[in-house]
């Protein structure tokens, strides 16, 4: 069983910092999805890709991931870069 950690994304409709400070175990998918002979939905029989565990920092997931046998893979955040501009500065 293999997992990925990485640390919340902040989305596009969001301008705060609620939530980015989590970080997210989710498990790798073990079978591909195929589509359904009736409805043509795509499903698989893995359950373990709708779970989505959240730490409050990377040591916790790493513990857990640790403790139950699961290879995990940490992803980390590149810094963000703000770019500081004025209005006024569109019309210089």
């Amino acid at each position: 069983m293999s997992a990925r950690i990485y640390q919340r994304p902040k989305n596009a409709m969001q301008s705060g910092k609620a939530l980015l400070d989590q970080w997210v175990l989710e498990f790798a998918a073990a079978e591909a999805k195929k589509p359904d002979p009736l409805m043509g939905w795509a499903g698989s029989g893995d359950t373990q890709q709708q779970v989505s565990l959240t730490f409050p920092d990377v040591e916790a997931a790493k513990a857990y991931a640790e403790r139950y046998g699961i290879e995990a893979e940490v992803h980390v955040t590149p810094p963000r870069r703000l770019k500081i501009q004025a209005y006024a500065d569109n019309f210089r």
